[in-house]
């Protein structure tokens, strides 16, 4: 299958790398720098037990899409309209897009500017970053739940088969605010701190404080109508054990002088909240506090 991944970054160059292993004809669409060194180098994948060089396609442009059967769509909350604009000319009738993003209304969002394509929203459990130009690195983890879809069962198939352990949920939406929920919970604080997970964890009174941001979520997602999967309580305090030298991407995106997702995590909680007439102070305070960080930074206005 020819697959195409748009946003080429940690997680799709992750994913990218896993079905180029498994002999399908991958393309990744991405930034320049990453794009100039995979084309000269190959993409660098290190993961446990594995560190080598594989060579595919790349390339700065969304034509490279051209004839892909399936789409990673891995931009950043921030970009899923213009990316996908820049796609619509490009899609094969019959493609299917993950959206394997962060935050829970990108699937929604993709579907409004390609009505006439299949979108599937995907949550995507994984620990991976970017060590360099064209070298991404595996930290744990690579599971993905889609919802169900039309080519849904033949392309989680495919998935399996390439080492990504893949399930199709009918209630993705709970899942993907269980991961929004973990996002509100670590991301702002992290960036705001320029701390890991475990350290974040072990300051005085952050524990409570992480509470404070789960229960805000729980009644934002109940009001909306949302069966919120597994203990999100329980799942804040795993990350801390799980992944303690974690930083988070929006501490990353600040530290970079980036846009982060912000306004998609707990800007998204506030807005929602706000709709349904629920107060999420907690959620508001990290939210503009970030904001100012990107201020600061001058990278109110560039993409992320």
């Amino acid at each position: 299958m020819k697959v195409a991944v748009m946003g080429a970054g940690a997680v799709g160059c992750f994913y990218g790398a896993l079905l180029a292993r498994a002999g399908h004809e991958v393309v990744l669409i991405g930034r320049p720098l990453h794009v100039q060194a995979i084309e000269r180098d190959g993409l660098r994948l290190e993961m446990q037990g594995f560190d080598q060089r594989l060579r595919l396609a790349a390339s700065t442009e969304a034509s490279a899409a051209q004839g892909a059967n399936l789409v990673l769509f891995c931009v950043k909350s921030t970009d899923t309209e213009t990316a996908a604009a820049q796609l619509r000319a490009h899609l094969a009738p019959g493609a299917l897009l993950l959206s394997m993003q962060n935050g829970v209304d990108n699937a929604e969002r993709l579907r409004a500017v390609l009505p006439d394509h299949e979108v599937a929203a995907t949550v995507v459990y994984v620990a991976t970053g970017m060590a360099g130009p064209g070298h991404v690195r595996h930290h744990g983890r690579n599971e993905l739940v889609m919802e169900p879809s039309h080519n849904g069962e033949a392309v989680a198939r495919l998935l399996n088969a390439a080492g990504v352990p893949t399930t199709i949920s009918g209630n993705v939406r709970g899942a993907l605010w269980a991961k929004l929920i973990v996002n509100c919970a670590y991301n702002a604080l992290s960036a705001i701190t320029q701390l890991p997970y475990g350290r974040l964890a072990q300051g005085e009174g952050v524990p409570d404080m992480l509470d404070d941001v789960v229960d805000e979520c729980l009644a934002v997602a109940r009001a909306d109508g949302v069966e919120v999967t597994g203990d999100p309580h329980a799942a804040v305090r795993l990350i801390a054990q799980t992944m303690p030298t974690q930083l988070s991407s929006t501490a990353q995106d600040v530290a970079r002088g980036k846009r982060s997702e912000i306004d998609h995590l707990n800007g998204y909680v506030l807005r929602r909240g706000q709709t349904l007439g629920l107060a999420t102070p907690v959620n508001r305070a990290l939210h503009a506090l970030v904001k100012l960080l990107e201020d600061k930074a001058g990278a109110g206005g560039q993409a992320a």
